[in-house]
């Protein structure tokens, strides 16, 4: 047995493809993130997956997509299962940390998935501004300003 990490995983969350660019929603169940991604999807943005995402390393970096007969369908809360816009995959780049308090002036931080580190923003995601703030950090991080000083080991 190597050391080797793993070339895919599944994860609680949702993800959503901004522009082409994959973010992934993490937190508890009830924390914001299908909210979060309904917003961001009526901004615009491409379901990936809702509920089970799927994690794979393709080359150098990760893939997010959706797994089964979820595909390109969302829970929203009190309406029920609902057919999205979607994509079936797109780069990982950005993680957002959805049950995590934010710092008022925080320090990038990285987090681990099968041995690569992506970026990770924490938010408060019933916010009005959440979609508005996790798209400048998309920003950040597509246009190379988002520093890696505070990298952190997922789990």
């Amino acid at each position: 047995m190597s050391g080797a990490p793993p070339r895919s995983e599944a994860l609680h969350g949702t993800a959503v493809s901004i522009g082409g660019t994959g973010v992934l929603l993490l937190g508890a169940p009830g924390s914001g993130k299908s909210d979060l991604a309904l917003r961001l999807i009526d901004r615009g943005a491409l379901l990936i997956a809702d509920d089970l995402v799927l994690l794979g390393v393709h080359g150098e970096a990760i893939r997010l997509s959706g797994t089964g007969n979820m595909t390109g369908r969302m829970e929203i809360r009190g309406i029920g299962l609902c057919g999205m816009p979607h994509v079936d995959n797109a780069p990982f780049r950005l993680a957002a940390l959805c049950d995590l308090p934010p710092e008022r002036l925080p320090t990038p931080e990285h987090r681990r998935w099968l041995g690569i580190a992506v970026p990770a923003v924490r938010l408060a995601p019933f916010e009005a501004s959440a979609p508005v703030k996790l798209e400048w950090a998309l920003r950040a991080v597509v246009d190379g300003t988002f520093t890696t000083s505070k990298e952190r080991a997922f789990r």
